[in-house]
């Protein structure tokens, strides 16, 4: 039977390195937010969906998912 995610599909550094500059924006946002003097629960109220999306879009790109759109 055929699988699902062929081992070849599954690139897992490209992925990362594709997902990096985006969280690394996020995370700087964050920062920048925190140093401004911002109430930390406001500053971290923007965490989970930058992570959320971070992982999604890391799924996406490791499974191929963005390489199968004809």
């Amino acid at each position: 039977m055929e699988s699902r995610f062929p081992s070849e599909s599954r690139d897992r550094k490209r992925a990362a390195l594709a997902v990096l500059p985006f969280l690394a924006l996020g995370l700087a946002d964050l920062a920048l937010l925190l140093l401004w003097g911002v109430d930390p629960l406001w500053g971290f109220a923007i965490l989970p969906p930058i992570l959320f999306v971070s992982a999604l879009a890391w799924i996406a790109f490791s499974t191929g998912f963005i390489d199968d759109r004809e």
